[in-house]
């Protein structure tokens, strides 16, 4: 039986690929910085990425590690090294320690322009370490993700359900979800395929050329039962006054950074065809249209909207 180790296994990305991990039948040893519900096939390891022990425990006697967990927006741009580099590099030395070659490394599509934003400086910086590691690695840069349980696309559904959806200023980006991601992941862990050793990966949901802002907010509109949508694009200069307004009115919880904007107002984000997986090891499955239809159809289930 395969073990595999999972850090951020109870985050967005770190959920889905516990589940498929489990579906697939191997068996997980994941990280959590709180005490968990117990789950068939899953010991929890408690711990947090600076805890060296924790991180020993994680690894040793695991055939492969999926590293999910990073920070992905905070007001204090300093905090991304210390979770996302110091993080990863702790990560590494675990495994090293415990004789475990096997890694795949959840990057993303922001370590491409690091000088656009601290968060995705960290992830390049992460990267960098990866690659310097000597294991047999695999890094995942996907694009936005979405599915049940994000937050982070949450608030384009919410307006969309009154007929709004503001936007950057124009651009195109790739999606991909967060089950099809989940399943990559745990399919590259297990593969001993040449192709996917050392090598950095960006996987979407199949769109060519991505989707314009407008177009993945009609979209968003046609999920929320809307034939379409009012989709303006906001000017850079808007955007860092909501930034300053946002943390006003939520403090450190604040979801549109300075940092954010930063990368947020880049014209491209669309995945890259010479990164793109091989369809032979992985392919999507979930055609984004009715992904998100039904994301927005969970979204009402739970009364996120």
């Amino acid at each position: 039986m395969t073990i595999l180790a999972i850090t951020g296994a109870t985050g967005f990305v770190g959920s889905a690929v516990l589940a498929e991990a489990l579906a697939q039948g191997h068996q997980v040893r994941a990280l959590a910085r709180r005490d968990q519900t117990e789950r068939a096939g899953v010991e929890w390891v408690r711990g947090d990425l600076d805890d060296e022990s924790a991180l020993a425990a994680l690894v040793t006697g695991a055939d492969a590690v999926i590293h999910v967990a990073g920070l992905t927006n905070t007001p204090d741009p300093a905090e991304f090294t210390a979770a996302n580099v110091t993080g990863t590099a702790n990560v590494i030395a675990a495994m090293k320690g415990a004789r475990v070659r096997r890694l795949v490394f959840v990057s993303s599509l922001a370590a491409r322009e690091p000088k656009l934003s601290a968060y995705g400086a960290s992830k390049a910086q992460a990267e960098a370490v990866v690659e310097a590691s000597g294991l047999d690695w695999t890094t995942v840069r996907p694009p936005g993700v979405y599915g049940p349980r994000d937050v982070d696309y949450l608030d384009m559904f919410r307006t969309a359900k009154w007929g709004f959806v503001p936007l950057p200023p124009g651009g195109a980006s790739s999606i991909i979800h967060a089950d099809d991601l989940a399943r990559l992941l745990v399919g590259l862990a297990g593969s001993n395929a040449a192709p996917t050793k050392k090598k950095v990966f960006e996987p979407d949901d199949g769109r060519e050329g991505g989707w314009s802002h407008k177009e993945l907010a009609q979209a968003i509109g046609r999920a929320m039962g809307k034939r379409s949508v009012f989709a303006p694009h906001l000017p850079r200069f808007v955007l860092d006054l909501a930034a300053a307004g946002d943390r006003l009115a939520r403090g450190d919880r604040a979801k549109l950074t300075p940092d954010r904007v930063g990368y947020m107002a880049h014209p491209n984000w669309v995945s890259r065809s010479h990164c793109r997986v091989p369809p032979g090891i992985w392919q999507p499955r979930i055609a984004s249209e009715e992904g998100l239809k039904a994301t927005a159809e969970w979204y009402k289930r739970e009364g996120w909207l």
